[in-house]
């Protein structure tokens, strides 16, 4: 039998970027006498936690015992901050003290945004570098070692903020690695600060632990603090010292300030080390810089009264917002409306299948209307379908009707907030017909911003949505704080000082001139503007902006600072010259990125494409149509580091089923087949204790193949007991039974059923989705063949993502890996097949041969699938999983695994 099950969900980036840093990089790989410094990298080792006994003294006079048999001998990062460009620089060094080779897994964590431009290791003296290939290119040369088992470093998101840079090699016995990671990033400036964010993960003690944060602002520094982001328990620990211009921020914990607890061996060190600063603007209306050939311009104007605001704030309360996640959303939403002035102006649209609205036209933010729409959205009961485009005109109806009666204030600005967790299914379904209707209403003055709730949102057309129409987009994940994720982004997009602003640089020197985005009109954030310039021609920079304010048209004129500015940062070896090339060029590609996704034309985007891949080329940058290859000097060994644009869960079944379990503690996908008969039933996942339980029916192709009748999962079910609720699906119809209840529906449906606490979401020839409670979730995948195949048939695949919901005694197929066993894979060699090697596992006391291949996941390709690599147990899983295949029978769809 074949087919695809995961444990334990991954979600990929689908944009990842790098900007070159120069390689004046950390100390060599040099005295393993002491433990030296290192890096935010968390260190997750694949070998079981075999520990012996070990003592090390230096310089803080302690003893570090129970050491791994694989040490992390350092752990250093290195940020330099010169006007709000950031270079980070993330070194670790590593020894295998155990007598067999072991897997060493560097991962380490960036803020989202970041570019990572840099990587090299050196393995027991041979050195890997990094190049930056187009795509395809780039692919291609790493196919054939990913065939050979080796591992790739991807960027990864892990987290609501957050992305992963991971990579794995295996080392020989006393064998030393050190690892090299460069990042940069852009310093925005969002309610009155910057924020600098190092992501510290070190997953055990360390002897010497050190990071240096160094500050270089030409504008000078108005404030700087450290957040208390550890509970209090490094007091004391980080040193600010701070100039009128430069500052710099140190945190060396010694080992006994790391522990846990006075006797720990557990490290304290998790979590971020968060830097807060601003710079002086004193009367200046912004700042302009012009350095190597570059100019940039930082806007940020001050003490200024906010803007009236007209805001329609649009919410989903579709079945599918059922939860915790309409919860927070409610609590968001009655905070929001809260910080309502008086002179705004709103109401509130929400929307199903139906459309209503609390207030049919616009109202002001008294203290009566505030309270009176937080009583309406309190009682909001989420149910039916999703008419987001019915929805969306609707709010634009109300905007533009207030404005042609006059009833709206001409130095107001008007927004429309969007909530929504998932894809239009009623109404009008297309997307692009979506968009055009929305961009054929809206007015030029309106702004529409998008807030994408959970991980099976469309977020690429919410995205789409608001780029076109003056706005921004942000994802909120369910299983986070929505209602904290909705606060903070309302507080980014709804604080307008001024509108229309426009910018105009007056001398012929000036090209190629790009700003971050931003809507029609300017919140309490920050516009930087950057351009080219020609030196000989230059003379003296000047700006002019034009904008509107709360009561007055303005016209400022800033005069760059020409002199000075070289001189000050060439006192400063921490100083980045290169900052203002690195931050145009930033602005430039992202906003290529954006005008491509947007391009009206196949012509227009291609021709879009090719900038921004000459432009990845020329500043070593990883972007979408990137990669960075990393290989040894011989090039005979590869890795990539490329941003696949698709998720990755845990547990997965496909076709004739494979099976294959991630394991995150090991940092490894196991696989295995079962090969069974059509008719079997598998359980997949059993829980009595909760009254859960998830079955398998078998089918079979059509004929044999190759003397082999392929099986397939043709019909699977869902139980849950407490609840009384039975779904049972099929390749043909899906039913829901609740008591004496019975509800059947068909593939070419789309809808949301909620029976007790199970709710049931059906994508037209797709998918099912089955969520508990919105804490455990699982998702069919339909896979239809062609009618007149001689050999395939329709089948069915499964998807959990991960849960720590179910009861420490689950067991099935999949159910067992819930509690995640220790696995120990070592001695890499040559297999029968030269492309697919072999190794030794051990696992559950048993010593097995595996071998290295690739197995499919079908969810972002279902014609074809993508490949996953993994180490493949042969005899039906015999030895990873319980016992044999045949015990994980049962007499029928809905019956419980009887264990023996």
């Amino acid at each position: 039998m074949k087919g695809l099950t995961c444990f334990f969900l991954c979600f990929f980036l689908s944009e990842s970027r790098g900007f070159e840093i120069p390689t004046n990089g950390l100390s060599e790989f040099a005295g393993y006498g002491d433990l030296a410094e290192s890096a935010p990298g968390k260190f997750q080792f694949v070998p079981e936690n075999r520990r012996y006994q070990r003592s090390i003294s230096g310089e803080s006079g302690e003893r570090m015992e129970d050491v791994d048999q694989v040490t992390l001998y350092s752990y250093k990062v290195q940020s330099t901050i010169t006007s709000r460009v950031a270079n980070t620089v993330i070194q670790t060094k590593v020894v295998n003290h155990s007598p067999q080779p072991q897997n060493v897994v560097f991962d380490v964590q960036i803020p989202k945004g970041a570019f990572i431009s840099n990587f090299s290791m050196t393995v027991d003296g041979t050195t890997f570098t990094s190049s930056i290939k187009e795509k395809t290119v780039g692919r291609a040369l790493y196919a054939q070692a990913r065939a050979k088992g080796k591992t790739a470093g991807l960027v990864r998101s892990r987290a609501l903020d957050m992305e992963d840079f991971k990579t794995e090699v295996s080392i020989a016995p006393g064998a030393k690695v050190q690892f090299e990671l460069h990042y940069q990033e852009v310093k925005w400036r969002k309610l009155g600060s910057y924020e600098h964010r190092v992501h510290l993960k070190p997953g055990r003690l360390a002897k010497h632990l050190e990071v240096d944060v160094w500050i270089i602002e030409p504008q000078g520094l108005r404030s700087l603090h450290v957040l208390d982001t550890f509970d209090g328990h490094f007091d004391g620990v980080p040193v600010i010292s701070k100039g009128h211009q430069k500052a710099h921020v140190a945190f060396k914990p010694t080992v006994a300030q790391q522990r846990k607890c006075l006797n720990c061996s557990e490290t304290m060190v998790d979590g971020e080390l968060v830097v807060m600063y601003d710079v002086n603007r004193e009367e200046k209306v912004g700042e302009l810089q012009v350095f190597n050939g570059y100019f940039v311009h930082f806007f940020a104007p001050e003490n200024m009264d906010p803007i009236p605001k007209n805001i329609l704030f649009v919410i989903d309360v579709s079945g599918s917002m059922w939860g915790i996640k309409m919860k927070q959303t409610v609590e968001a939403m009655k905070t929001i409306l809260d910080d309502l002035r008086t002179e705004d102006h709103f109401s509130v649209v929400d929307f199903n299948h139906n459309v209503r609205t609390w207030r049919n036209d616009l109202v002001s933010a008294t203290k009566t209307q505030v309270a009176d729409a937080k009583n309406y959205i309190e009682k909001i009961q989420p149910s039916g379908g999703t008419n987001i485009n019915e929805a969306l005109l609707r709010a634009i109806f109300i905007l533009n009707e207030a404005n042609n009666l006059g009833m709206l204030d001409p130095n107001s600005v008007s927004l429309i907030i969007l909530v929504s967790d998932g894809d239009p299914t009623v109404g009008e379904l297309k997307l692009s017909k979506i968009q055009k209707n929305v961009r054929q209403n809206i007015r030029d003055n309106i702004s529409l911003f998008s807030l994408g709730i959970g991980f099976d949102v469309d977020y690429d057309f919410l995205k789409r949505l608001s780029n076109d129409n003056r706005g921004i987009a942000q994802r909120i994940y369910g299983n986070q704080d929505t209602s904290v994720q909705l606060k903070k982004f309302y507080n980014q997009v709804s604080t307008p000082l001024l509108r229309n602003v426009q910018f105009n640089y007056p001398q012929t020197s000036v090209t190629d001139v790009t700003q971050n985005s931003f809507p029609n009109y300017f919140g309490g954030s920050e516009i930087v503007v950057a351009g080219k310039v020609d030196p000989e021609k230059l003379g003296q920079l000047q700006s002019i902006i034009t904008a509107t304010s709360a009561n007055a048209e303005l016209v400022l004129e800033t005069l760059a600072e020409m002199d000075g500015l070289e001189d000050f940062l060439s006192k400063d070896k921490h100083a980045d010259p290169d900052f203002t090339k690195k931050l145009w060029a930033y602005l430039t590609i992202n906003q290529l990125l954006a005008e491509r996704s947007l391009a009206p034309t196949a012509a227009e985007k291609r021709k879009i494409t090719k900038t921004i891949l000459q432009m990845s080329l020329d500043h070593h940058i990883v972007t979408p149509l990137t990669a960075m290859v990393i290989e040894n000097e011989a090039g005979d060994e590869r890795m990539l580091a490329d941003s696949p644009p698709q998720d990755h869960s845990c547990c997965s079944v496909e076709n004739d089923p494979h099976f294959i379990i991630y394991l995150p503690k090991s940092q490894k996908n196991i696989c295995f087949n079962i090969d069974s008969e059509p008719g079997k039933i598998l359980n997949l996942v059993s829980d009595p204790e909760l009254g859960i339980l998830v079955n398998g029916q078998l089918i079979g192709a059509k004929k044999p193949k190759n003397k082999k009748l392929s099986t397939y999962f043709g019909k699977l079910g869902f139980y849950f007991q407490h609840e009384d609720v039975k779904v049972e699906i099929s390749t043909e119809t899906i039913s829901l039974s609740g008591g004496s209840r019975t509800s059947v529906l068909s593939w070419s449906d789309t809808v949301h059923v909620l029976s007790q606490r199970v709710l049931v979401s059906v994508k037209k020839e797709k998918t099912v989705t089955i969520s508990l409670d919105k804490e455990m979730f699982f998702s069919v995948l339909l896979h239809r063949v062609w009618k007149k195949h001689p050999i395939n048939v329709d089948f069915l695949g499964i998807y959990i993502p991960p849960t720590n919901k179910f009861s420490p005694n689950v067991h099935g197929l999949i159910g067992q890996f819930m509690n995640e066993p220790k696995i120990h894979v070592f001695n890499e060699r040559p297999g029968k097949d030269p492309e697919k090697p072999e190794a030794s596992m051990e696992v559950k006391g048993q010593k097995l041969v595996v071998t290295r291949g690739l197995q499919k996941d079908y969810r972002t390709d279902r014609v074809f699938g993508t490949d996953v690599p993994c180490w493949f147990v042969h005899n039906s899983g015999k030895g990873f999983i319980d016992g044999d295949y045949k015990d994980y029978f049962v007499p029928q769809l809905y019956s419980f695994l009887r264990r023996p």
